[in-house]
């Protein structure tokens, strides 16, 4: 639930796409998640391609994680099961909490699309060094998915009871 009496406040956002065969010409979902969060209000940070490999992943989320201008991370692609799809075990390792609630709701939202398929996806989301991180699969439309029931809502200060952008003040809290 939205409330209007509450600002908005644009966040900084990086996008990575994990592919061994995407280009800029043809990330469309990459694209699909810039389009939605500049058209949010939000603030592109930073967009890349990066092989499907889990130390290039994990090395240029590291470094966006350890940058205090990007205050969120969405990654797209590397969440399946084959050998090469290794996103979740790049960027865990990197998560001081995990969002549990996030890939539970993501696997439940997709099962309206896509059946029990839906029990092949690893998205998950967590915190790391105060930043937010989503790892989402790399169909455009489970990156649409994402963005439009979840990910924008929770990125939204004026969404009630409570929202991650509130907390992000918080995050470092020792």
């Amino acid at each position: 639930m939205s409330n209007t009496d509450r600002p908005f406040i644009p966040v900084s956002i990086a996008v990575l796409t994990a592919s061994d065969s995407r280009t800029e010409a043809d990330d469309k979902s990459g694209k699909a998640l810039v389009e939605r969060l500049t058209e949010a209000g939000h603030r592109l940070a930073e967009k890349c391609i990066v092989p499907d490999d889990v130390y290039r992943i994990r090395a240029k989320v590291a470094g966006w994680i350890a940058d205090p201008g990007i205050q969120v991370v969405l990654t797209t692609g590397g969440t399946g099961v084959t050998g090469r799809d290794g996103s979740p075990e790049a960027l865990e390792p990197l998560l001081d909490k995990i969002l549990n609630g996030f890939g539970e709701m993501f696997r439940v939202l997709s099962y309206d699309d896509i059946g029990t398929s839906t029990l092949q996806s690893r998205a998950l989301a967590g915190v790391a060094n105060g930043t937010y991180v989503f790892v989402l699969p790399g169909s455009t439309g489970a990156c649409k998915l994402a963005w439009e029931k979840l990910i924008v809502h929770q990125l939204d200060y004026r969404t009630r009871p409570c929202n991650l952008v509130e907390l992000m003040p918080r995050l470092l809290e020792k």
